[in-house]
């Protein structure tokens, strides 16, 4: 193996790790807390939680194995499987991103209706949704044995070995980016951007009246009323720095691997092998970032698993304080001897 292959296999085993890690966090999240199981976006972070954890254990490291061995990792059919559950997956996170951020805009362009507009039941409808739309295009490409191991990205996918159906595969291909990938982003940008301008909206109108209120307060001290147009400018900033992570990391993590997928349908253009796996890298990296993105740094999970953390070590304590008691209890009757 060349340094190139050590370092890009080094990359998906820590991004396997990592993803396992997160992902497995947000699940305990989820599973301890009462109040986010009763939210209904909890139910569209945990769908994207489970395709995330079982992308690492199924696609991460059959792509470790291809940059390892430079060929098809198992027999055709475990291969086929792969492909299959890695394009359902992939589908599937973009979706449920898409459905996060239409929740997201409900909630704050219709909070009043927020509640009767987006239940559990609309909610499971949204999830079903994506579900159908995920599984279509693997079973279409199942059928037409448009699935095995795609040597330009080290690992199981889309791919088409007949030269006859190079036309029906960049047709199938193209499609499958643009009712995936584009179609997410076109919804994340309009429902983001919605949210952003109602957001924005409600600063002015705080700044207004913060502005208001440091005129009509004459003596208030300076450090205060730079404390208060500090405030302002975070406050201004938190939303636009929040959009951007979430359309940004989607762009970043999954754009660069749908453009390759797509240039390489041109016989024109020669695409590196480094390249292609550097863009499956990236693709895969979605996976690291989401928990951290939409789930672990919010602050009801970072309290959730503060909890969690101070109930596993007050466990711990009573156990080793119980330990040390009857260690001391034994050594009495020693003593007494």
């Amino acid at each position: 193996m060349s340094i190139w292959e050590l370092l890009l296999a080094f990359v998906v085993v820590v991004l396997m790790l990592v993803a396992l890690l997160a992902n497995v966090l947000v699940l305990m999240c989820f599973l301890y807390s009462a109040d986010i199981r009763k939210q209904v976006p909890g139910l569209f972070i945990l769908n994207l939680t489970f395709c995330n954890l079982l992308m690492a254990v199924s696609s991460m490291p059959l792509t470790l194995a291809g940059i390892i061995y430079k060929s098809q990792p198992g027999g055709d059919q475990v291969c086929h499987a792969v492909g299959f559950l890695e394009t359902f997956l992939t589908t599937n996170s973009m979706l449920s991103m898409a459905a996060l951020s239409i929740d997201r805009w409900i909630a704050v362009v219709f909070p009043l209706s927020y509640h009767s507009k987006m239940r559990y039941r609309d909610a499971a409808l949204i999830l079903s949704y994506t579900w159908l739309h995920s599984a279509s295009f693997p079973i279409v490409a199942a059928s037409l044995s448009w699935l095995g191991f795609h040597h330009l990205y080290a690992s199981c996918t889309l791919y088409s070995k007949r030269p006859e159906d190079r036309t029906q595969f960049v047709i199938f291909t193209g499609v499958f980016h643009a009712l995936s990938f584009l179609l997410s982003l076109v919804v994340l940008c309009f429902t983001y951007l919605k949210v952003l301008k109602v957001a924005r909206f409600h600063c002015k109108r705080i700044d207004v009246i913060t502005m208001q209120t440091l005129v009509l307060l004459v003596d208030i001290h300076p450090s205060v009323r730079e404390r208060c147009l500090e405030e302002q400018r975070r406050r201004r900033q938190r939303a636009t720095k929040k959009i951007s992570t979430f359309i940004g990391t989607f762009i970043l993590c999954f754009a660069p691997y749908v453009i390759t997928r797509l240039v390489e349908l041109s016989s024109v253009v020669h695409i590196n092998a480094h390249w292609g796996i550097i863009s499956k890298c990236l693709a895969y990296s979605k996976a690291v970032s989401d928990p951290f993105v939409y789930s672990l740094l919010r602050h009801q999970y970072k309290k959730t698993w503060k909890d969690i953390i101070n109930k596993i070590l007050k466990r711990s304590s009573i156990n080793s304080s119980a330990l040390a008691g009857e260690s001391h209890n034994r050594s009495l009757p020693q003593l007494n001897d």
